[in-house]
């Protein structure tokens, strides 16, 4: 089969790109040759992270690469075939472990036996999706197309000291309906919770950001303060869950020196906010990282709030490994994407 040539550099030009061309490659037996890697990014080319899902992706097919060094803007990756496996993987920094899970995932979901995955790093990081948004938004939505696993936080990471750690058991896929991923109507009746965590920090900021969730406009029924006693370093995020009987959303905003608690709660307030004023019935952080899913059963649509750039890149990205297509329509706040078969 012939390589498939990608330029990093498309659309958002970041970290995705590279993350889901290896899961592909994987899945389709096809050799990757990517340039221009993380080009629109501050430090572009390889961090410690995305070497970590290079090294992730060779040890669950023994794949070899060629270029996987720092700051490398160039690779060259061999898949061999996906075996599944016991998997224990330490980026050494505090990079995003969900994202490494994420990047092998779809691969050993489709090996045929279950697999444990677990990784050692950054668990709640910005600029990327918290454990809780993995465990409570991401593997029920996808396991309502038959993708179905388990994962259990065993140590908190938070930036920049990282040192966290998560595990996740994969089960083989099982046969899917065609009604899978079916994911368009938002629900009318919800319930609205909300989680402060805080880890190696003075209690007033916790107890500041209470009280603005008790004042923000949306009517949370339930606040929760985490004291985290086993991280690194220091930490502190504020979430919000808007929760049904069908599903469950997680919206994070993330407090950082010099960053007062008032902009991190308007943050998170904003993030739920705007969803559920849109209609939609998925947030657009999670739309994007549905359309593997969607690409390898062949079928399904949803609804969310925002047509992101990492959507429409990764749209482009699953085309260069896939004979797929996918529509997407704008109706005022809401886009609606669809698979379309070729």
């Amino acid at each position: 089969m012939a390589t498939v040539f990608i330029d990093g550099s498309t659309g958002e030009g970041g970290g995705q790109i590279l993350r889901t061309s290896l899961a592909l490659s994987c899945i389709t037996g096809r050799d990757l040759h990517i340039e221009n890697i993380r080009a629109a990014r501050r430090n572009p080319g390889l961090a410690k992270q995305h070497l970590s899902c290079v090294k992730a992706a060779c040890e669950i097919c023994s794949g070899r690469a060629k270029g996987a060094t720092r700051g490398s803007m160039v690779l060259d990756f061999e898949p061999g075939r996906v075996e599944s496996g016991n998997f224990d993987f330490d980026i050494g920094s505090a990079g995003s472990a969900t994202l490494v899970i994420q990047t092998v995932l779809p691969a050993l979901f489709l090996a045929g036996e279950a697999s444990t995955v677990t990784v050692t790093g950054g668990t709640h990081n910005p600029m990327a999706p918290p454990f809780d948004f993995l465990c409570e938004t991401f593997l029920p939505a996808i396991g309502a197309g038959g993708f179905r696993g388990s994962c259990k936080l065993l140590k908190h990471g938070f930036y920049p000291a990282g040192g966290g750690k998560i595990t996740f058991e994969i089960r083989p896929t099982e046969k899917r309906s065609q009604e899978i991923f079916n994911l368009c109507e938002a629900s009318k009746k919800f319930q609205i919770k909300s989680r402060i965590y805080t880890a190696k920090l003075a209690e007033h900021i916790a107890q500041r950001q209470e009280k603005l969730l008790e004042q923000s406009s949306l009517d949370i029924q339930d606040i929760e303060h985490i004291e985290v006693t086993d991280s690194d370093g220091p930490g502190n995020c504020a979430m919000i869950w808007i929760s049904n009987n069908e599903r469950t959303t997680v919206f994070t905003a993330f407090g950082m020196r010099g960053k007062p608690s008032q902009e991190v709660i308007s943050e998170v307030v904003s993030l739920a906010g705007d969803f559920l004023a849109s209609g939609a019935a998925i947030d657009h952080f999670l739309a994007d990282q549905l359309l593997i899913y969607m690409a390898l059963s062949k079928t399904g649509c949803y609804t969310t709030n925002k047509l992101s750039t990492h959507l429409l890149t990764n749209v482009e990205i699953i085309k260069k490994f896939l004979d797929v297509d996918f529509s997407i329509e704008e109706d005022g706040s809401v886009c609606r994407v669809s698979y379309q078969p070729v």
